[in-house]
């Protein structure tokens, strides 16, 4: 006997063609079935109580809104190139603005639209997880998806726009002062706040692809979780874990590893370091339980601006956090309240407020000088140690030629280094907890 097929068409009627002028009547849906969550699961066991009736759910579930092609493109002005926002591995984003007229209910607001490459890693299992998941789960720190557009292949996600962008940027490709770190703090239990939340539902949410990247910032730096695409549905009832495959990006599988990123300002992974920092967490790791060598992992562009008491608990967390032993990690609820301990600290130094003017010059995040410094005396591991030599042999005489080549126009081009110290501080001294405390 062949096995019970879902009918996609049946939950996202937009997404096919149909030849019926008259819709279909509307069958009431009981508050039993209603106040259970949809995950992925459910669609794919035909045993699931849910999959039973998922005929009759239709989109009563979703507090979504269902867009046209043809009304997104008009937003975002044809996917026009002056509203690119960026991309990633599901697609290209556009700002977009949309109306209160367009829709009954919908109020006027910018919007970011995600339109999904064809051609990309990913498809509709992802579009469809992003549906599921964020058009039933609604926080504050998970990003708020507004509605979709599924017309013959296009799939798209329209979502509330975040003024910030997301954290990769404001850490890694800012030009003006460093993320202060009290704003860091904020960043980070907001974003622990919103994996607690995942995990502590009913059926609970494995995210799989917490990174920088996917940690957007509104313009109070207050921090929503966003891209679904690789989630999947946690343990449930006697289970006590789940097994999966590696997923997401490459030096990514923990909260953890946004936790050390924003104690030093590196990347988890970069392959333009010497070969021993090139993963952060494993140069790192040793260094955060020893609160004396602590110094030597901080972002050096903070300046000391930073709570030591403060610091040396984050890095603690974060060393508790990447144990081997799964029992001895701390589950979300425990980071939470750690978190939010440290913003009460308040033994941070008060410096002056600056303002740099970023230099043109400024293209790289680490320059040619501190590269080769750094290469120096760097690769001691036995394994890659002839790998090693040979590549910084290589840097060096790659940066070699580059200084014969510039020479002239050294003096011209400065590489950009700011001094500047954020008004953060003094902000923090005049308010109080409150400059960091959520609106009621």
């Amino acid at each position: 006997m062949a096995p019970n097929k879902f009918n996609w068409r049946l939950l996202f009627p937009a997404c096919f063609k149909t030849h019926n002028p008259f819709p279909e009547p509307k069958i009431q849906v009981s508050n039993q079935i209603t106040s259970q969550r949809l995950s992925l699961s459910d669609l794919s066991n035909p045993g699931s109580p849910l999959s039973v009736a998922v005929s009759d759910l239709s989109n009563s579930i979703f507090n979504l809104h269902v867009f046209t092609l043809k009304e997104l493109q008009m937003v975002t002005h044809q996917f026009s190139k002056s509203n690119y926002l960026g991309e990633g591995g599901f697609g290209t984003v556009y700002k977009g603005f949309i109306t209160d007229k367009l829709r009954p209910g919908l109020m006027a607001q910018p919007v970011a639209v995600k339109v999904l490459d064809l051609d990309g890693s990913q498809g509709h299992r992802e579009w469809l997880a992003e549906v599921i998941f964020l058009g039933q789960l609604k926080h504050p720190h998970l990003v708020n998806l507004i509605g979709y557009c599924c017309e013959d292949e296009h799939r798209l996600l329209v979502y509330e726009y975040m003024e910030r962008g997301n954290l990769e940027t404001q850490l890694f490709k800012r030009y003006t002062a460093a993320l202060p770190w009290l704003t860091r703090l904020k960043i980070a239990a907001g974003a622990a706040k919103g994996l607690a939340f995942l995990h502590g539902e009913e059926k609970p949410v494995i995210y799989r692809d917490f990174k920088a990247s996917n940690v957007l910032l509104d313009s109070d730096y207050n921090a929503k979780i966003s891209d679904f695409g690789l989630a999947t549905d946690g343990p449930q009832g006697d289970d006590t874990h789940i097994t999966t495959r590696v997923m997401g990006t490459e030096g990514y599988a923990a909260p953890e590893y946004i936790m050390t990123e924003l104690l030093t300002g590196r990347r988890s992974v970069d392959k333009n370091r010497p070969c021993r920092k090139q993963n952060l967490v494993k140069w790192a790791r040793p260094l955060l339980k020893d609160h004396h060598k602590l110094d030597q992992i901080m972002d050096p562009r903070l300046e000391g601006q930073y709570s030591t008491e403060g610091a040396r608990k984050a890095a603690a967390l974060a060393y508790q956090c990447l144990s081997h032993h799964c029992k001895s990690r701390p589950t979300m609820s425990t980071v939470v309240k750690t978190l939010e301990s440290l913003l009460e600290l308040n033994d941070i130094p008060i410096g002056p407020f600056v303002f740099v003017v970023p230099s043109e010059g400024k293209k790289t995040e680490i320059s040619e000088q501190d590269k080769e410094k750094e290469s120096e005396n760097e690769c001691h591991e036995p394994k890659d140690e002839h790998k090693c030599e040979e590549k910084d042999a290589e840097m060096k005489d790659k940066n070699h030629n580059r200084h014969q080549k510039g020479y002239r126009h050294r003096r011209r081009i400065k590489s950009f280094r700011s001094r500047a110290v954020y008004s953060d501080t003094a902000l923090y001294k005049t308010l109080g907890t409150g400059l960091y405390s959520p609106k009621q």
